[in-house]
């Protein structure tokens, strides 16, 4: 048995969002100049990994050359395993326009030994994988690692947004660790291992179309918002340990699982675009209105996945991070809306500058297509009459996975302890303020 030694603490990463990477843990390890050489050094094997049809135009085209071990071929036959609360054909599940929100999920027992993908729960979502068309909202919670097990989706490329508590990601490519106030995007195919120190809470936007994009900035430029340079991906790090191994896929929403011989993550050299990513939520560089008026959220995205309809999104991840409040003459929490895509909500920290109790840490809510949503009574009361002194909003980090498909709810969403069902309650206190004998406040 021998491992490369790389404390979590010391890990570096190679710096970019969409580059072409070359790493290698043992010098050499690379061939010069070709992919598939007749003989790899070191006794390596050579394998390629497709994250795009062979044919797709060169700035779109992605794959990446592995150099390892042993090939992941070699495995027994797999099986299919339950599914347990994760939902990935949505055609049975349930519609409803109502407005919903979840209390956090609650963590793990003591007694109880849930890994990542034990802790997994479908929320909503749309479509199915099979056709590659489509999303799925998941939440987790878990306590223990995944040991001698390594997952891969077959379906879709998994955004994960840790909440409570941080991941150590071994990847084929190397390792990530992922603390919350950040994300890690790991694409379909590539297998993976999570380690925790503790109890985990988080979000995972699955999508099954496509790959996430950084949003073009139209007139705002060449730069803001999430800047490429801040994007991390790991370097080559590999173990060879003879060991039984389990492997879990899933695979047109099924999971089925198979039995190795040795630690899938042998990689000891690898070049690509194909690659696994974080980004830390903080480098995020906020652009907003310095005059008056709400600007639309669609200036906070991250990241996109694009329908074939420019600027229709499969869903974007937009956050709401701190930054300076100057609107004059504004009303500057969100605006009263009915939206023609989806909106699925997080919190990772702190409060939401739309309602001034309820939604917590931890906590979601979903606001389908034309369901009418906005601030709760009390932060409309509090902010039509606010000094609009301009402001640093420090109070806390929201994201939200917004989507063009109409969402399902899934039967754990329904049901859940965690679902608010008298969410829709937190409007009802409003009141008329219309008075046809006075026309300015």
């Amino acid at each position: 048995m021998s491992t490369t030694s790389t404390k979590w603490t010391d890990l570096k990463y190679n710096v970019g969002f969409g580059n072409h990477f070359a790493s290698e843990a043992l010098e050499g390890a690379l061939p010069a100049h070709m992919n598939n050489p007749q003989q790899c050094n070191y006794g390596l094997y050579c394998e390629q990994l497709s994250g795009t049809a062979f044919t797709l135009p060169r700035h779109s085209n992605q794959r990446t050359w592995f150099y390892r071990i042993l090939p992941p071929v070699l495995h027994e036959q797999y099986k299919e395993i339950n599914n347990g609360d994760i939902v990935n054909d949505f055609s049975d599940q349930t519609l409803t326009p109502q407005q919903l929100r979840w209390q956090p999920m609650a963590l793990p027992k003591n007694t109880d030994k849930i890994d990542f993908i034990q802790g997994w729960h479908t929320m909503a979502g749309a479509g199915e994988p099979t056709m590659k068309a489509g999303m799925a909202v998941h939440m987790y919670a878990a306590n223990v690692s995944m040991g001698d097990k390594a997952f891969y989706n077959s379906d879709g490329d998994l955004l994960i947004v840790p909440q409570q508590g941080a991941l150590k990601i071994t990847t084929e490519m190397g390792k990530l660790l992922v603390s919350p106030h950040e994300i890690c995007v790991i694409q379909r195919g590539i297998r993976f291992n999570v380690e925790v120190d503790g109890p985990v809470r988080g979000y995972i936007l699955e999508v099954y179309n496509r790959h996430f994009v950084l949003p073009d900035l139209g007139p705002i430029g060449a730069n803001g918002l999430a800047n490429p340079r801040d994007f991390e991906s790991p370097v080559a790090w590999y173990e060879d340990r003879d060991v039984d191994y389990t492997i879990v896929g899933k695979f047109g929403g099924k999971l089925f699982t198979a039995q190795m011989k040795h630690s899938p993550f042998d990689v000891v050299a690898w070049h690509g675009n194909y690659v696994p990513y974080k980004y830390n939520l903080d480098h995020f560089c906020t652009m907003n209105s310095v005059n008056y008026d709400h600007p639309d959220p669609s200036i906070y995205t991250v990241l996109t996945c694009q329908t074939d309809e420019p600027g229709c999104a499969v869903a974007d991840f937009v956050i709401f991070p701190p930054r300076w409040m100057v609107q004059e003459k504004t009303f500057r929490p969100p605006y009263y809306h009915r939206n023609c895509m989806s909106e699925f909500m997080g919190m990772i920290y702190g409060h939401y500058d739309a309602k001034a109790e309820g939604f917590v840490p931890g906590g979601a809510s979903l606001h389908s297509v034309d369901s009418a949503h906005g601030p709760d009574a009390t932060t409309f009361e509090n902010a039509s009459k606010a000094d609009l002194k301009p402001f640093y909003f420090d109070g806390g980090l929201a994201f939200m996975f917004e989507s063009s498909y109409l969402m399902k709810l899934t039967k754990y969403g329904l049901n859940c302890p965690q679902n608010e069902k008298d969410y829709w309650k937190c409007w009802q206190p409003l009141t008329k303020h219309f008075n046809p004998l006075k026309k300015n406040p």
